[in-house]
């Protein structure tokens, strides 16, 4: 991905959001460039900052939440520093789109579905009256609902999940953006109505050349969209790399945790490991490695002194001791080892 441009980067960015009069550091030193063209998945337990990280990228914070240090440029300009409702617009929804993980809370009960798109239309592509329903039922039809002109003019309850968050996905594209972000697009659908929900970002994605990141806790999702993975844990990004590094050659044991717990790859008969513990207390200064207290090969370094990102490949990093030359030598769980061939099956 080296040769395409950046056009996001973000250095460094932490977030704090404030509790009952408390500091909750949920974003630490978290940085990230996102190529043009490409997928990103953003993958991590709840909680480990995935969606706040991703939200600052178009001024979704909650009211309590703002962005205390690093910066995020976007076409030149430092957007951290945007405070004003005035300033977002001109990049939310028309530059930077999002999904949201729960269809039925994204779409208003109360208005035709049709309506709903073309205020997005409206809005930013500054189409008006039938110029803008007519490309309302055009969205329609291109995220796959049938009889577009007849589903226009009606509600959200009288659409099944899967085509509620064809719509929600028909809002989010309808201006073109530059970078989709999807958060948990499939969580609350079936498994089938998962696979076409993917299908659909991907062709949207390749027909209106857009940038895309999904977020997700569920590495098997995204084992056949993503070009390039990052690993959050704690507030940090612990890990990234090419799809086929993080597969196939994941250094942290976060990562690895991830990998083991895939359901997709278990084995018939046998319980899927789970990760033991649980994620640290935000509120409170963390040292070492984060996630040291889980890792049952954390070293003593782990819990001393907080890791650098190693070099893997020049597109591959890590943020782990046991890339440290001076770490002992030690075996990577065997049963994260041969998962290639069973990561192509799932892709078949």
């Amino acid at each position: 991905m080296a040769e395409k441009n950046v056009i996001l980067s973000a250095k460094d960015v932490e977030i704090e959001f404030s509790l009952r009069g408390r500091k909750l550091k949920a974003i630490r030193k978290c940085s990230l460039d996102l190529y043009e063209g490409e997928t990103l998945a953003i993958v991590g337990e709840s909680g480990s900052g995935k969606s706040v990280f991703t939200k600052s990228f178009l001024g979704m914070l909650d009211s309590n939440g703002s962005i205390v240090g690093g910066s995020i440029t976007y076409e030149g300009n430092e957007i951290s520093k945007y405070k004003t409702e005035k300033e977002w617009r001109k990049i939310r929804g028309k530059k930077i789109s999002m999904v949201m993980q729960d269809p039925m809370t994204s779409l208003n009960p109360l208005k035709k579905i049709g309506v709903q798109i073309q205020e997005s239309i409206e809005m930013h592509r500054g189409l008006k009256g039938d110029a803008a329903k007519q490309e309302a039922i055009n969205m329609l039809t291109k995220v796959g609902i049938q009889e577009p002109e007849k589903r226009y003019n009606q509600y959200p309850h009288e659409f099944s999940g899967g085509m509620r968050q064809r719509v929600v996905i028909a809002i989010a594209v309808a201006c073109q953006p530059q970078i989709l972000i999807c958060d948990e697009p499939t969580t609350a659908l079936d498994v089938t109505i998962q696979a076409q929900i993917l299908d659909l970002i991907r062709s949207l994605k390749d027909e209106l050349g857009m940038t895309v990141i999904y977020i997700t806790h569920d590495l098997g999702v995204v084992a056949n969209v993503a070009d390039r993975v990052a690993v959050m844990y704690a507030g940090q990004i612990v890990e990234y790399g090419n799809a086929d590094e993080i597969f196939f050659d994941a250094w942290h044991p976060y990562t690895w945790a991830l990998l083991s717990a895939l359901p997709q790859l278990g084995v018939k008969g046998e319980e899927l490991p789970a990760i033991e513990g649980t994620p640290p207390n935000l509120f409170t200064e963390i040292k070492g490695d984060a996630f040291a207290p889980r890792n049952k090969m954390a070293l003593a370094i782990d819990y001393v002194k907080e890791p650098p990102f190693f070099e893997v490949t020049p597109t591959h990093w890590a943020k782990t001791w046991y890339l440290d030359p001076r770490c002992p030598k030690f075996e990577r769980p065997a049963n994260i080892m041969g998962y290639k061939e069973k990561i192509r099956g799932m892709e078949g």
